[in-house]
């Protein structure tokens, strides 16, 4: 099943991710340490989080492309994001593990 972003967005409140995707979409988490800046793109690469549909920049001025420019299915996507939510909504225990220590 593919989920679509309000889904997603539920799915992410119900597991305490909203807020870091909230930075992520504003681009706030980039101005951080280095070490939050890591942990976004570990939320990216598994598809917990999703890029903006804008792009943003880093402290050093580095752009952060949107997800509209990517390919879907790829890090950042709704298409990569989708993926791992279902599996968490089909009950994954990897998945759900991953979010719980994490957040």
């Amino acid at each position: 099943m593919i989920m679509n972003l309000q889904e997603i967005e539920n799915l992410q409140e119900t597991y305490n991710v909203a807020d870091t995707q909230k930075r992520i979409n504003d681009g706030s988490i980039w101005k951080f340490e280095g070490s939050a800046g890591r942990f976004a793109m570990s939320l990216l690469d598994s598809g917990v989080c999703f890029l903006p549909d804008h792009k943003t920049s880093d402290y050093y001025g580095t752009i952060i492309p949107s997800r509209e420019v990517l390919e879907d299915g790829t890090k950042g996507t709704i298409g990569n994001c989708s993926r791992f939510w279902d599996k968490v909504d089909g009950g994954d225990f990897e998945c759900i593990e991953y979010l719980e220590e994490s957040f």
